[in-house]
């Protein structure tokens, strides 16, 4: 569905290049998710998405459309197959919920009656027929961030870019914009490209990530994959900066190990079974137990002594993965 190639972009003659040699794929009907710390580039790559900004060199293509190639009305043909939720929502203050959402399809010039059903359908879709007639500032955080989903569906669009989508809002809040991405993804088969800083944020509603840093692409594959056995430095680094690095403060008179699972063997007995079959004492040093998207996963930093330690680790192995 999007093919970047070689993509670069510099901001005026002599500056830095803000994103050098960008390769991604991004599969039609996925969430993709777009993660690295303030200054990597995500912001910048999402805009270029949409036409916004056009690269330096490389290409960006979109459902077989060279982006830099349009002209002026290709550019607005492709900005409703594309839509885009903000950070700080960017709603018309003095505009209510209703009128915010049917903003495009005014632009668009659609009948009266045709707009007033879309926005109707739009407002049920996100959960706020009973807040049509207030203004922004009546409304919550969480909202607001739904009033502007809505806004960016009017024109029925293929790609919906959410751009820190999230990050202005409480956790909790945070939980129920997500499980309304996942609900679109699934529901209106849309391809989401999901920029954020936030590795809990992947984890919940992604199926594939790109880590992103100083403009590049430093690992790039499924969320279990990255998330679960990062490869690269950076990816280790905002795992850590979200407090999933594994503990090095505890000492352990044994064998310690990494231990992650993820389906049906994270609700099973296996560290217990484990230690039954080979006589090994197994301590819980530390570890997650969570789920990426639906998928429930674990990861355990397990301290093992006494016993057959050797075969304590071939079983653990046998059900996950042990490094």
């Amino acid at each position: 569905m999007i093919v970047l190639d070689g993509v670069h972009k510099r901001f005026g003659p002599g500056g830095a290049a803000a994103l050098a040699g960008v390769d991604l794929r991004i599969a039609r009907g996925e969430v993709f998710g777009i993660i690295g710390r303030s200054g990597a580039g995500k912001s910048t790559l999402v805009r270029l998405l949409n036409g916004l900004e056009r690269p330096t060199g490389g290409r960006v293509v979109v459902d077989g459309t060279d982006v830099a190639a349009l002209d002026a009305a290709g550019l607005r043909a492709l900005r409703a197959r594309v839509g885009m939720v903000f950070q700080s929502f960017g709603l018309l203050s003095s505009a209510t919920a209703a009128a915010n959402i049917a903003l495009p399809l005014r632009v668009a010039r659609l009948p009266a009656a045709a707009v007033a059903a879309r926005v109707t359908e739009l407002l049920g879709l996100v959960g706020l027929t009973d807040h049509a007639d207030k203004y922004p500032a009546q409304l919550s955080g969480g909202q607001k961030q739904r009033v502007g989903i809505a806004r960016a569906l009017a024109t029925r669009p293929e790609v919906l870019l959410c751009d820190e989508a999230t990050s202005a809002l409480d956790p909790e809040t945070t939980r129920e914009v997500l499980a309304l991405i996942a609900a679109l993804n699934r529901d209106l088969g849309l391809t989401i490209v999901l920029i954020t800083h936030e590795i809990d944020v992947v984890r919940q509603v992604c199926d594939r990530v790109a880590v992103l840093a100083t403009g590049r692409v430093v690992e790039n594959g499924p969320v279990a994959d990255v998330v679960l056995d990062p490869q690269h430095a950076e990816t280790r680094a905002l795992l850590a900066d979200a407090g999933e690095a594994a503990t090095t403060a505890l000492r352990f008179a044994g064998e310690v190990v990494r231990f992650t699972m993820h389906g049906a063997e994270v609700a099973a007995p296996v560290i217990s079974r484990v230690a039954r079959a080979t006589g090994t004492d197994i301590s819980i040093l530390d570890g997650r137990i969570g789920a990426l998207r639906d998928t429930p996963y674990g990861q355990l930093t397990l301290g093992l002594a006494g016993g057959d330690v050797a075969a304590a680790r071939a079983l653990l192995a046998a059900h996950g993965r042990v490094a």
